[in-house]
């Protein structure tokens, strides 16, 4: 992806970890730059991450959740091991090579 010059470090599928709150997750969507609210950013995102970058949708390994994280907050996770979430089957065909492959939408 790239908007306004910004290349998005991570894919869809990618396994990621929260650098401040170290847990792991799986992307299973990107915007281009932050989308949610104003009230959102003032309540959630303590840290003031940057609103012109890219921003991920992850499922919470291990959680029934998913979070909005901004990209300085994630590192490519090191870990092999699949993620255990209830939504991936919504989302993902399977993992492979430690990425997860998304399901091929019928248009």
């Amino acid at each position: 992806m790239e908007e306004g010059g910004t290349q998005a470090r991570f894919a869809i599928g990618e396994v990621v970890r929260h650098v401040m709150f170290g847990y792991r997750g799986v992307v299973y969507d990107v915007d281009p730059w932050f989308s949610l609210s104003e009230q959102w950013y003032e309540e959630v995102a303590r840290s003031r991450p940057p609103k012109d970058r890219p921003w991920y949708r992850v499922l919470v390994h291990g959680a029934g959740h998913a979070t909005y994280v901004a990209e300085r907050n994630l590192a490519r996770d090191p870990n092999p091991e699949p993620v255990v979430h209830p939504a991936l089957d919504r989302v993902f065909d399977r993992f492979e090579n430690g990425a997860y492959i998304p399901l091929r939408r019928i248009q």
